[in-house]
C-alpha cells in the first residue's frame, strides 16, 4: 500500500463530509436566482484547494460564472498536468420525482443521492483529495499540477473560450485531464476517447404581415407552417440519412479496427429501445447504434412552432413558423462549413410564396478525438484497469464537450478523460447519485495516475 493510500483511508470520513458539504450548495448555473450559489461553490472549491496544499489559488472572473484556478509547480523537469472539472449543476426539475431533496445529500444503499453527485462534483473533488494525500505524505507531487474548475459547463461554457484564450500562459501545460465523464457500467470500466462537435441554427419562415382568416384567404397564399414542414422534409431521407449537399464530404471514414472495437462493447438494441420507450432503434443505414451515437454526424430538429397553440381551434393561416436544428459533428467536419451548407440548402429548397431566413446560434464546437498512440492514454488505460481489475473499453460520447477542443486550440494539448462515475447514475435527472465504492476508487485512481504520468516520457 502506498503511503498516500493510508492518508486517504484515515481521512475518508472527513473527505466524505467535505463532499456532502459541496453537494448542499445549489450551484445551478442555468437559473439567475442561483448565481450567488454558483459563486459560493467557487469559493468553497478555492478554500478546499488551499487546504489541500495547492498554491496561487484564485477565483477568476469570466464575464459570467467564475472559474477557480490553482497550481503546484515545484517538480523541476517534470511535465505539467491540467486537471479540469466543473462545480455547477443542472436544474432539479421535476423536483417532485426526487426521493429525497436534491440539495440535501442522502446516503442510501452505498450511494450518495444529490444533484451534482456524479456530474461533476463527485469526480473533481476526488482529484483534490488525492493531491492533498500525496502532499501530506511527500510534501511534493511527482509532477506539476494545475487545476481549472469552472462554473458554467452545464450552460455550454459560453465565456470559457475567451477566458482560455486570454489566459493561455497561466494555463500552459503538457496534458489536460478531464474529470467530467463516466464509466460504461458498474461492471465494465471505460475511457472516453472522443466527443462530437456541435453547431445549431434556427429557420424562420414568414408569409403575410399578419395571421390570416383560413376561410377567406385559404388556398390563395402560402401557409408558412406547410412551407416550413416541406423545407424540413428535404433535410433527411426517410431512412435517416442527411440530404444536405456535401454534409458528409469531410467525415472521416471508420476503420475496420474502430468498427471491431465498437462491436466488442456490450450493447443490446432491443433493451436500448425498451429503456427509451420506443418501438425500435432508427438511424443512418449501414451503421450500428453505437456508431450512429458516437462517430456519425446527425441533423436533428429540436423544436418547431407557429400558429395557434391554445386550447381549441383558431382557424388562421399563421404569418410565421420556426424551427430549431442542431447538428452533432464528427472528424473532420467544420461547424462553420456545415452551417453554410445548410443555409445554401434552405435557400435552394425554399418553397414559393414565403421568405426563409437561417440564423446561426453561438456556441459551436469542433469534434474531438484522443490520438490512439498518445502515451497518456496508455497510462490511463493501465491505471483504470488496475483500479477496477478489468481492462477498460474505449468509448466515445455522442454529446459535445467544448473544453476538449478549447484546450487543443488554445493550449496545444490533448485531453484524456478519467472519471469514476457510471453512466447509469442519473445525471441531469431526478435521483442523481454517486457510488461510494467509486468515491474510494477514484481517489486512489487519480493519485496513481499522477504517479504513472511522471514516470513515462511523453508529450501531451
Amino acid at each position: 500500500m502506498a503511503s498516500w493510500e493510508r492518508v486517504l483511508e484515515e481521512n475518508r470520513s472527513r473527505y466524505l463530509e467535505d463532499f456532502l458539504e459541496l453537494l448542499r450548495i445549489p450551484s445551478v448555473s442555468a437559473l439567475p436566482e442561483h448565481a450567488g450559489d454558483v459563486r459560493r461553490a467557487a469559493e468553497w472549491t478555492a478554500r478546499r484547494l488551499r487546504a489541500a496544499g495547492l498554491e496561487k489559488v484564485q477565483v477568476l472572473e469570466t464575464g459570467g460564472h467564475p472559474v477557480v484556478y490553482a497550481e503546484w509547480l515545484h517538480a523541476e523537469g517534470k511535465p505539467t498536468v491540467l486537471l479540469y472539472g466543473h462545480f455547477d449543476v443542472q436544474p432539479v426539475d421535476p423536483v417532485e420525482r426526487w426521493t429525497s431533496p436534491p440539495f440535501e445529500p442522502t446516503i442510501r444503499d452505498g450511494r450518495v443521492y444529490a444533484r451534482g453527485a456524479s456530474d461533476n462534483k463527485g469526480n473533481f473533488v476526488l482529484a483534490i483529495f488525492a493531491v492533498e494525500a500525496m502532499l501530506r505524505v511527500e510534501g511534493r507531487l511527482p509532477l506539476n499540477v494545475k487545476f481549472l474548475l469552472e462554473g458554467q459547463e452545464e450552460i455550454g461554457s459560453p465565456q470559457l473560450p475567451a477566458f482560455v484564450a486570454s489566459h493561455a500562459e497561466l494555463l500552459a501545460c503538457d496534458l489536460a485531464i478531464s474529470t467530467d465523464g463516466a464509466h460504461w457500467s458498474e461492471e465494465l470500466p471505460s475511457l472516453s476517447v472522443g466527443s462530437r462537435g456541435l453547431c445549431a441554427l434556427q429557420i424562420d419562415v414568414t408569409g403575410a404581415g399578419r395571421d390570416l382568416h383560413s376561410g377567406i384567404y385559404g388556398g390563395t397564399v402560402q401557409n408558412p407552417i406547410h412551407a416550413l414542414v416541406t423545407l424540413l422534409g428535404t433535410l433527411r431521407s426517410p431512412e435517416g440519412k442527411v440530404l444536405v449537399e456535401g454534409f458528409y464530404d469531410s467525415v472521416r471514414p471508420l476503420s475496420a479496427e474502430e468498427r471491431e472495437t465498437f462491436a466488442r462493447i456490450p450493447h443490446d438494441d432491443e433493451a436500448y429501445a425498451r429503456e427509451l420507450g420506443v418501438p425500435a432503434t432508427f438511424g443512418e443505414p449501414g451503421f450500428g447504434t453505437l456508431e450512429r451515437a458516437w462517430v456519425r454526424p446527425t441533423l436533428e430538429i429540436n423544436g418547431i412552432w407557429g400558429g395557434f397553440q391554445g386550447e381549441g381551434l383558431k382557424t388562421v393561416i399563421p404569418s410565421e413558423a420556426h424551427a430549431k436544428i442542431s447538428c452533432r459533428l464528427v472528424p473532420d467536419q467544420d461547424p462553420d462549413e456545415i452551417l453554410e451548407r445548410i443555409r445554401r440548402h434552405a435557400e435552394r429548397h425554399a418553397p414559393p410564396g414565403v421568405r426563409v431566413e437561417v440564423r446561426d446560434f453561438p456556441g459551436r464546437a469542433r469534434p474531438y478525438v484522443v490520438p490512439a498512440d498518445l502515451p497518456a492514454l496508455r497510462v490511463a488505460r493501465e491505471v483504470v484497469g488496475e483500479i477496477y481489475g478489468k481492462e477498460p473499453v474505449l468509448v466515445c460520447t455522442g454529446g459535445t464537450v467544448p473544453v476538449l477542443d478549447l484546450f487543443r486550440t488554445h493550449l496545444g494539448v490533448h485531453t484524456v478523460t478519467v472519471a469514476f462515475g457510471v453512466e447509469d447514475e442519473r445525471f441531469h435527472a431526478p435521483d442523481e447519485f454517486y457510488r461510494l465504492a467509486n468515491f474510494d476508487r477514484g481517489q486512489r485512481g487519480y493519485a496513481r495516475l499522477l504517479e504513472r504520468l511522471a514516470e513515462v516520457p511523453w508529450r501531451g
